[in-house]
């Protein structure tokens, strides 16, 4: 799918929430909503707030299909979708696993080949930062350091520690992170882009996070095979996004929304611009689509 032409993009919308409109090129009937977690659906505070659990129920009693989208590990996003009572597959380690809610089963897994995830480790190692890695749906690190405290207590996680990552791994991992300096970190990922190109994919998922997966896994393959098992075309999904990580999964879609705190590049992507994340914007945008088909 091509880039929308900028002048269709609209500016980011901080308006009264009665006031959210869609424009006119909404798709009058959406079969799925696809929606990225952190920072998209829930906030800093990472609660799934009433409005929004609210908002999804009545999306989902209309027929449509709420499918989240993230980089998180399979047990980490599994309390949010219980709350909301979500029990479609969820695209999660940025679509290399596609899971089933109701039964815990992995529809889809695509981990990295051993040999290029131990080149990884190695790279990052050198460089200087902290590796997480992640086999079994499990989280693994060479030792607990404060990188990896901080990242696992953010998702709620145990922290497996096997001391060297390249002494123990002898199973494919799902995913790697290197967790650090955002900075630093944009610096590793502009080295490491072509060094492991058409070997891994590479995208930052939150400033501090970069992530490491098959090369031939994003949030748009993964929602590509849930829609294949659903039953849904990308003309009839709204994608939700808000970070670097979200852009194969805005691509994939027949119409792109950005919150509005997204990253410039993720809002030039979009058709549409909605409050962020504070003010629940998704939660608006399912408001707003609901009244448009009473």
């Amino acid at each position: 799918m091509s880039p929308r032409s900028s002048s269709s993009r609209p500016a980011a919308l901080r308006r009264p929430l009665a006031l959210l409109e869609l424009p006119p090129d909404f798709p009058t009937q959406v079969s799925a909503f696809a929606v990225d977690l952190d920072r998209t659906l829930i906030a800093e505070d990472a609660v799934l707030r009433p409005h929004t659990r609210e908002a999804i129920a009545r999306v989902r009693a209309a027929g449509t299909h709420v499918i989240v989208v993230t980089g998180r590990m399979f047990r980490g996003v599994l309390p949010y979708l219980e709350e909301a009572g979500l029990d479609d597959p969820v695209v999660c380690y940025q679509g290399a696993v596609v899971a089933d809610p109701t039964t815990g089963e992995f529809l889809r897994h695509v981990p990295i080949p051993r040999a290029v995830a131990l080149e990884a480790i190695d790279a990052v190692i050198a460089a200087g930062f902290h590796v997480n890695c992640y086999v079994d749906d499990q989280l693994y690190v060479a030792e607990v350091t404060p990188e990896a405290r901080s990242y696992a207590d953010f998702q709620g996680l145990e922290i497996h520690a096997v001391g060297s990552l390249q002494d123990w791994l002898h199973d494919d991992p799902t995913k790697l992170v290197a967790v650090g300096d955002p900075g630093a970190l944009d610096e590793l990922e502009v080295e490491l882009k072509p060094r492991f190109a058409r070997r891994l994919f590479v995208s930052k998922s939150l400033p501090h996070f970069l992530e490491f997966a098959h090369p031939d896994v994003s949030k748009g393959s993964g929602l590509q095979f849930v829609a294949d098992r659903l039953g849904f075309t990308p003309a009839e999904t709204v994608a939700c996004g808000d970070g670097e990580n979200d852009r194969e999964l805005l691509d994939w879609a027949g119409f792109r929304v950005a919150v509005a705190n997204a990253q410039p590049e993720i809002l030039a992507r979009a058709d549409l611009v909605v409050p962020d994340v504070e003010d629940e914007g998704v939660a608006l945008l399912f408001d707003a689509y609901l009244d448009s088909l009473a």
